[in-house]
């Protein structure tokens, strides 16, 4: 893997456009061992260094000053300089504002401009004006950007697939997270953290993070799946888990012409004996509408859903060598047994532990499990910076996958981040053997 990602790097690869540079001028370090041996964190790597290498997806002009309001004045701590030092922030877990305000002196002093006092004081109201907008905006480029990379190849039955799947992030127990995000009620007051509850939306294809709805514990993840409801256009494919199967959400999503393949809710009784027959365990049923409303669904919406709907129930059977064998039942739109059989959507539902793996990559990885920041403004942002560096982290594997024609679920996530942090070490040992004029 690190040799693919090497060679993408050294010729095409638009995080690292000037690479092959170093790399004709140093020789590479020899054997995977000893590459991880070296392995140094993203917390020695400098603001120039982050611009160079994330130029890419994120264009200056997302950056630029606004012409009125917050931001708009000339400061020590302008708009594209706190985005990368909270940036690197986030890419190095464990990093103290401190930290990024060094990190922003270096950059002034490179520059022989006048280098700002040490206090973070200036740094955290910086942090503070960075706009939910437009750090949203630097967002939707980076999964617009991964999107336009997909390949057609990729896709499944010329589909998009579209994984949807819930998770909890904690925070420090401030009074003012805790009023937007409770504890548990199950704990006692004092002895919790506030937790926000997300559902994300993920590409199969690419695994790029397209969106996600943010709630707290007190919100099922239903009606947080009801707000990814623009993320899907028509001919796509929502896979979810059981939590989210509903006839609400697969009736909205099927009037946007958009399939769904979801496992079935325990609380729905199934009996293999009625609906048509299509195959062994596989069965063409008619769904009615409930008399109770969906969570999440407006009156007006509710009283637009069909009465009825033709779904397909598939009996899947994991079996897994060392494990005990499994049954699921899953529920879809892709009624069609010809077009649809019934063992690809079994080999297609199984995909669907991917999500937890992209969630695993975003918690664990990057350190998104146990957010920083005090209140719930300064929260959002920071989930925003979280699902911006993943995306970044997903578009350097996608190149490498489409530049080697490779599989893409075949490179590591840890992998590529492990391999990016040995880069920008190369490049800064670079920069500083670099002879003088």
């Amino acid at each position: 893997m690190l040799k693919y990602i090497y060679l993408s790097m050294k010729y095409s690869t638009p995080f690292f456009a000037g690479f092959h540079r170093i790399l004709f001028g140093r020789a590479p370090r020899a054997g995977q061992e000893d590459l991880r041996d070296q392995l140094k964190t993203m917390q020695q790597a400098s603001l120039c260094q982050l611009g160079k290498l994330c130029k890419a997806w994120v264009p200056a002009k997302l950056l630029e000053p606004a012409m009125h309001g917050a931001n708009s004045r000339r400061r020590l701590y302008p708009t594209y300089i706190t985005f990368w030092a909270f940036l690197s922030q986030v890419m190095s877990p464990g990093t103290a504002c401190r930290e990024a305000v060094r990190k922003i002196q270096a950059w002034y002093a490179s520059r022989g401009r006048p280098v700002p006092d040490s206090g973070t004081s200036a740094y955290c109201q910086a942090l503070s004006r960075l706009g939910h907008e437009q750090l949203r905006s630097i967002f939707q480029h980076t999964a617009t950007t991964l999107e336009r990379q997909t390949g057609s190849d990729q896709l499944w039955n010329a589909c998009e697939v579209k994984v949807v799947d819930g998770t909890g992030v904690s925070m420090p127990d401030t009074p003012k997270n805790q009023k937007i995000w409770p504890q548990s009620s199950s704990q006692t007051k004092g002895c919790g953290f506030p937790i926000a509850t997300l559902a994300g939306c993920f590409s199969l294809a690419s695994g790029a993070l397209l969106g996600w709805a943010e709630g707290s514990l007190r919100i099922h993840e239903r009606r947080l799946f009801q707000r990814l409801d623009h993320l899907f256009c028509a001919g796509d494919i929502a896979m979810t888990d059981r939590g989210f199967c509903s006839f609400g959400s697969i009736a909205t999503l099927l009037g946007k012409g958009v399939d769904t393949l979801m496992r079935l809710h325990q609380a729905r009784s199934v009996d293999f004996r009625k609906g048509k027959r299509l195959g062994r365990k596989d069965r063409l049923v008619q769904w009615h509408k409930p008399r109770q409303r969906d969570k999440g669904i407006s009156k007006r919406q509710w009283k637009k859903l069909p009465q009825t709907l033709s779904l397909r129930l598939l009996h899947i059977q994991i079996t897994v060598p060392g494990f005990r064998p499994e049954s699921i039942i899953v529920v879809t739109t892709l009624i069609d047994p010809i077009a649809y059989p019934a063992e690809q959507i079994a080999e297609l539902y199984l995909r669907r532990w991917s999500v937890e793996l992209f969630f695993r990559d975003i918690k664990i990885t990057l350190g998104m499990d146990v957010l920083r920041c005090l209140s719930p403004e300064m929260v959002r942002k920071e989930i925003i910076l979280h699902a911006i560096v993943y995306n970044l982290i997903r578009g350097l594997m996608l190149q490498a996958a489409v530049l080697y024609v490779l599989d893409l679920s075949r490179i590591s996530f840890k992998g590529t981040v492990d391999t990016l942090r040995q880069w920008m070490e190369l490049d800064r040992d670079a920069a500083r053997t670099k002879p003088a004029g």
